[in-house]
């Protein structure tokens, strides 16, 4: 087990001025990184992409005895498909969506 917390926690919202579909949703999921997934057939979704960041090679949670592993935590997709995910523990990931 990775430690720390596991499971969606976030998603893109489809804002003016942002990255805008009705077909693919961009998710955190805490020690296992960023999600897509595509929901063209909604009875059928289907995962498109995932990127999990490699530990955090210095914890930005300085409490002792806490897993050195990811925390994705928020998402934010601009409207050219760059995608930006924080981090609890390690920081800003900037992420190019290729599908």
């Amino acid at each position: 087990a990775k430690g720390a917390h596991f499971g969606p926690h976030n998603l893109h919202e489809n804002r003016p001025g942002s990255f805008v579909s009705s077909t693919l949703i961009f998710a955190t999921y805490q020690n296992a990184g960023v999600r897509a997934y595509d929901i063209s057939n909604p009875y059928r979704p289907g995962e498109t992409g995932a990127l999990v960041p490699a530990a955090p090679a210095k914890m930005m949670d300085t409490r002792p005895g806490r897993p050195r592993v990811i925390q994705s935590c928020d998402v934010f997709v601009d409207a050219q498909g760059i995608i930006y995910s924080t981090d609890y523990n390690g920081g800003l990931s900037v992420i190019e969506y290729l599908g």
